[in-house]
């Protein structure tokens, strides 16, 4: 298996940069060809702008995602989103590895999503969900938090369930795109705990890597329910 690692923590010493480090281990440690995109030490730039095509097909008027098309079938794309998107076709496992910020991901890896996730390739049409254009492959979350579990238990916790605070980004992007969506693993109130407790959580982590394969996907929308206007064919 392939398996694209995206990394956006800004501090190498993190707990986040631990889980990293061991995913790559990990995963390479069972034979799988890992590749790590650590945005911060790349200085990635998350700003999607017009200097990202070589060429234009519409010079006066900026529609970012009609660009993407265009500047791919010319192979004028920024150097720097074609290196991505390369390692995101070579891939069959991307992990998105990030601390939650806001109930979000940071700036910079959004900037990766926005970016990289390329229209007419990745997504475009009715080519999203079971159709996209990365169906085939799986993705999921690593995610840490400051806060506690019992406050993302249930929908009358104080910050709600937390599937639904990531709806945006593993139904809404990484399913949209067509990837099968493995559950998250989040690392809880990593700030506060003492060192056994985070030796434990990596413990976690690496066995539940161990065990993709047997992981059941998330549940997301498949374009066989619904019309050709996006409706629901039973409700």
């Amino acid at each position: 298996m392939n398996v694209l690692i995206v990394h956006a923590h800004p501090e190498p010493q993190s707990f986040c940069a631990a889980m990293q480090r061991l995913a790559y281990a990990t995963l390479s440690g069972a034979g799988h060809q890992v590749q790590v995109s650590d945005l911060y030490a790349m200085n990635w730039n998350p700003v999607a702008s017009a200097a990202d095509f070589g060429q234009r097909s519409e010079p006066d008027y900026l529609v970012y995602a009609l660009e993407q098309r265009h500047a791919y079938g010319q192979r004028t794309l920024a150097p720097d989103i074609t290196a991505e998107l390369d390692k995101l076709l070579w891939a069959d496992l991307l992990i998105l590895n990030f601390p939650l910020y806001w109930c979000s991901v940071p700036a910079i890896l959004k900037g990766w999503i926005d970016r990289v996730l390329v229209s007419g390739v990745c997504y475009g049409g009715v080519r999203f969900y079971d159709r996209g254009g990365l169906r085939g492959k799986r993705a999921l979350l690593s995610l840490t938090l400051g806060a506690q579990p019992h406050m993302f238990a249930d929908e009358n916790a104080i910050h709600g369930e937390l599937e639904t605070m990531l709806r945006p980004l593993q139904r809404g992007t990484l399913a949209y795109a067509g990837l099968g969506v493995l559950p998250p693993f989040a690392a809880y109130h990593v700030p506060y705990i003492d060192h056994a407790a985070r030796e434990q959580m990596l413990a976690d982590y690496r066995r539940y890597l161990l065990q993709l394969d047997e992981l059941a996907l998330l549940e997301m929308p498949t374009l066989d329910a619904y019309d050709g206007r996006l409706r629901p064919l039973h409700r």
